[in-house]
């Protein structure tokens, strides 16, 4: 299978178009410029498909890298059969991969590793052929030093039947769909953790099931941060019974002598080695799921911060606002350079608010402001008020300002670069004034993940969700263009065709 039929399985596009797509991003092409400017080449793909095609030609290329190192792990062990690569070569999913890859997969000595040395394999293969009737007699051939009796040779049979159940491609594909299908996740209090204050926030999840495929991602994260903090202790469950029955109906043939010992090891391997396995996969595909859809809402989120309509060239007075330590103040010019800093007490414990109002009146005349930023952090609601209660002598637009992500720009190189001569604080509060005149071109110099975007940002693949918003920051500044005389080289890297060296100069 090629890259462009593996992409089309998944991508709703002509062949042709997928193909330049491809081309075109192998030549280092952002999304938006080809949308835009390779409208001829893609048949006039938008920047969502082409998206699409992007993630789905990485999911390819990650199948085949898999497979390369499968196939040579396997030919390393002279393992490699003319049927067992064509099985690998031809498969694109890697579930099944791993599957096939399973019985080679370099692991710790197992049980039936040790069986297998103390010369048990024979006695596994007969009592999974299920022709023999007197088994017991038969494992009295195979005592040794190692194995002392006929009841020790039959565990270790088992423990090789056991594992050879569990590496079974056709059973793990069922117990698969059992657990997609019918699986719930249960979450249950750690006694000791039941009392403690921070475990509050989860106590909806210390008694707590529903079928995992009903899951919704927000309430799944919710259970596996406080599975990781320590307060519950989750699992995947199914019917023990419906899928040892399943397995059974896979192995077990008659009912000769044979059966009772297959029984034992079909328990065995499900219990010991399918069910811990197969319940973690459904759990991590769960997880997998729950990611994309919650790393979907981040960009959405993101996308709307950046895209918050700009207040344009005014002149504004912006307020990091706190109480014991004050309110700090700037005052920034049109093109938002700093123009005058200072901190004023307005708030307990100190209560300057009759200087601090003439300190704000006098530089709004002074610097003839047009508008007021407040950040929305610490006395923010307060700071609101206060500034509110000014009689000025123009109307003077008063906002609020998410100041998420102000303290991480405020102490990062790009800020020591702006403002060599500042503190941290004058810096911050430069920051909450720029992102009401220009929110993207403020908010680009900051990671996304600073932003603040998602309840449980923290909680997702975080490779995954840079790669995200790094697209969205990259979309919405070629959506929106810029001012090319007036763009810092942060806003400028971010546009189709020019990147950080050229921006840089």
């Amino acid at each position: 299978m090629t890259a462009v039929e593996f992409i089309s399985k998944s991508v709703s596009a002509p062949a042709k178009s997928i193909e330049n797509t491809l081309q075109l991003l192998a030549e280092d092409c952002t999304i938006p410029f080809i949308s835009r400017y390779r409208k001829d080449k893609t048949g006039n793909l938008d920047e969502v498909v082409i998206e699409q095609i992007s993630k789905s030609n990485k999911e390819f290329d990650a199948i085949v890298k898999r497979k390369e190192t499968i196939l040579k792990s396997i030919e390393e062990q002279n393992s490699l059969t003319p049927e067992l690569k064509k099985k690998i070569t031809d498969s694109f999913d890697l579930s099944e991969l791993e599957d096939l890859y399973l019985p080679f997969k370099k692991k710790k000595k197992t049980r039936a590793d040790v069986a297998r040395e103390n010369g048990l394999e024979p006695l596994a293969k007969i009592i999974m052929a299920q022709n023999a009737d007197d088994i017991d007699f038969i494992a009295s051939k195979y005592l040794n030093k190692n194995v002392q009796n006929e009841d020790d040779a039959l565990q270790g049979a088992r423990d090789i039947i056991a594992e050879w159940i569990s590496e079974n491609i056709y059973i793990r594909k069922q117990m698969r769909r059992l657990f997609q299908r019918n699986s719930a996740i249960a979450t249950k209090v750690v006694k000791t953790k039941k009392d403690d204050e921070a475990a509050q926030k989860f106590s909806q999840y210390f008694d707590w099931s529903e079928p995992l495929y009903k899951t919704p991602p927000h309430r799944l994260l919710a259970m596996l941060r406080a599975e990781n903090e320590g307060f519950v202790k989750l699992k995947i469950e199914v019917d023990n019974d419906q899928a040892i029955g399943m397995i059974s109906e896979s192995v077990i043939k008659n009912n000769k002598e044979s059966r009772q010992h297959l029984q034992l090891a079909i328990d065995d391997s499900y219990k010991r080695l399918l069910s811990p396995a197969i319940s973690n996969e459904a759990l991590q595909e769960a997880k997998a799921k729950a990611d994309a859809n919650s790393i979907h809402v981040f960009a959405g989120n993101l996308q709307q911060l950046l895209m918050a309509p700009p207040l344009g060239e005014k002149r504004i007075l912006a307020i990091d606002p706190g109480f014991r330590s004050g309110c700090k103040i700037v005052c920034l010019d049109e093109k938002g350079d700093l123009l005058y800093n200072e901190t004023i007490f307005p708030h307990a414990p100190q209560n300057e608010t009759a200087d601090a109002m003439k300190k704000i009146r006098s530089m709004v005349n002074a610097y003839k402001i047009d508008a007021i930023s407040i950040g929305n952090g610490t006395a923010s609601r307060e700071t609101e008020f206060f500034i509110k209660k000014i009689a000025f002598d123009k109307p003077v637009q008063v906002f609020i300002v998410s100041e998420a992500g102000a303290s991480v720009y405020s102490a990062s190189k790009i800020a020591r670069e702006e403002f060599p001569n500042f503190d941290v604080t004058v810096r911050g509060a430069v920051s909450i004034g720029r992102r009401l005149s220009d929110p993207l071109a403020e908010l680009v110099k900051i990671d996304p993940k600073a932003i603040g975007v998602g309840q449980y940002q923290h909680d997702v693949d975080q490779v995954k969700l840079k790669e995200e918003l790094d697209t969205t920051v990259v979309r919405c500044v070629n959506s929106v263009g810029i001012n090319i005389n007036t763009a810092s080289k942060h806003l400028l890297s971010y546009v189709s065709g020019i990147g950080e060296k050229m921006a840089e100069n």
